[in-house]
């Protein structure tokens, strides 16, 4: 592909970007600059100042003489981070509560009344978009650029994880009750209550994925 002069090395980073959250570039593989290069028919400038960006971002990390590697996710990093992402879902959730509206309530109603269709019929991917589109919205309303931009920052690195708690047993049906309960929250205008409802949800999830781990421990040791 032929990328445009203009913020070059921004196209790239969001072109390399894509291609980690995808799987293209898998997590501890390492960056061969000349192969992109090629691929992308750009020279080395712009791509260094992308792979600078991406290190910055926390995708990658660059290790002194051999160049940049994809990171990886460790249960270490997702102990440290879930705490942090839902102190800061949980105050969005509060301010939220304050700010928003008859007529973004009864948006986040209809989003809500989609998810359950999702949880009801078993469709985990639609439930992923539609539980996405709700955290953006609630994100959104908190009103709060520096809220949003940590979030963002925290969420890329999260998606490094290829995350899928929704998969733990019991996990759908928890998952549904947790975001009814910070809509409640919202619609009863408790900023105390969405946040704590918030941060319960978002650390659940966190349970969620340990008891995955150790399900497909358990899994792979008995076949």
């Amino acid at each position: 592909m032929r990328l445009v002069q203009n913020s070059l090395h921004q196209e790239v980073a969001a072109t390399l970007r894509e291609q980690i959250f995808s799987g293209a570039l898998l997590p501890g593989s390492f960056v061969d600059e000349v192969a992109l290069c090629e691929s992308l028919k750009i020279s080395r400038t712009p791509l260094r100042e992308a792979l600078k960006v991406l290190t910055a971002e926390g995708l990658l990390r660059h290790e002194p003489r051999r160049g940049c590697f994809v990171s990886e996710v460790t249960g270490q990093d997702l102990d440290d981070i879930f705490p942090v992402i839902a102190l800061l879902e949980g105050r969005c959730a509060f301010e939220a509560a304050r700010n928003a509206s008859d007529a973004d309530l009864a948006a986040l109603e209809t989003l809500h009344d989609r998810l359950k269709g999702h949880a009801d019929a078993g469709r985990i991917q639609d439930y992923y978009a539609t539980n996405l589109l709700i955290h953006e919205a609630i994100i959104m309303l908190a009103n709060n650029r520096w809220l949003a931009q940590a979030i963002a920052d925290l969420r890329k690195i999260l998606k490094l994880a290829r995350l899928q708690q929704l998969h733990a047993p019991g996990r759908l049906a928890q998952s549904l009750a947790e975001h009814l309960s910070v809509y409640a929250a919202l619609m009863s205008r408790d900023s105390e209550g969405a946040e704590a409802a918030m941060r319960t949800h978002l650390t659940r999830q966190r349970d969620a994925l340990r008891d995955l781990s150790r399900h497909q421990t358990k899994s792979r040791v008995a076949a």
